[in-house]
């Protein structure tokens, strides 16, 4: 993403996986404050961890103070293996995860994605309740709700749209949320990709984050 980006792989079930990690300014933070988990979009339709809301997102949190760290789905980039409609996904985003934990131990994690990466995120959040370990909050942009069995989420799951949707229509997102109770943050004239409103994403993010 920028200078600082560092890039590594892992090794998954299905092989090398190509994963890179953002860190927060060090001038303003000594240490990060939190863990991030960042999940790109359909890998079969041109989804990567190079997609901008990806970045955005990833900037969203450092700017929160937190380690951002994004992979490449099976298949995608340099990591190997082919897609697995989801269950392989979220295997090699808890190895992420758990990469991640080594290198900073007791910090709170934070799951984010973007269409197809927000059903692998809340799968892998309802993984970490199984296990009495659950993230401390996920942000959904462009909630893949209608498309994927996308399950309950907590109730200060921070949820955006575009209005203009029209791969994920809004109203299949609002048929989702409406029995949670679950506020939706739609932002005027966006289409599925925010282009020319990324910037609401970040600013979303980073205002509500402490809400």
């Amino acid at each position: 993403m920028n200078a600082q980006t560092q890039y590594f792989f892992l090794s998954g079930p299905a092989g090398r996986i190509e994963c890179a990690l953002d860190l927060p300014d060090p001038d303003k933070f000594a240490v990060p404050r939190g863990i991030a988990l960042i999940a790109h979009p359909h890998p079969l339709y041109g989804g990567t961890m190079n997609n901008k809301v990806v970045h955005t997102l990833t900037r969203a949190f450092t700017t929160l103070g937190y380690a951002a760290a994004r992979m490449n789905f099976r298949g995608v980039g340099q990591s190997e293996g082919v897609h697995d409609e989801g269950r392989g996904e979220v295997d090699d985003m808890t190895i992420l995860l758990h990469h991640m934990q080594q290198q900073y131990p007791h910090l709170p994690v934070a799951l984010a994605g973007f269409s197809f990466g927000t059903f692998v995120q809340t799968q892998l959040h309802h993984r970490l309740l199984e296990q009495q370990t659950p993230a401390e909050r996920l942000v959904l942009v462009g909630c893949a709700a209608g498309k994927w069995p996308i399950p309950q989420v907590p109730a200060d799951t921070i949820v955006i749209h575009g209005e203009l949707d029209d791969t994920i229509p809004l109203t299949d997102v609002f048929d989702w949320a409406r029995p949670q109770t679950l506020p939706i943050m739609v932002i005027p004239g966006a289409d599925h990709f925010f282009n020319l409103k990324l910037q609401h994403i970040k600013n979303l993010v980073v205002e509500r984050w402490h809400c």
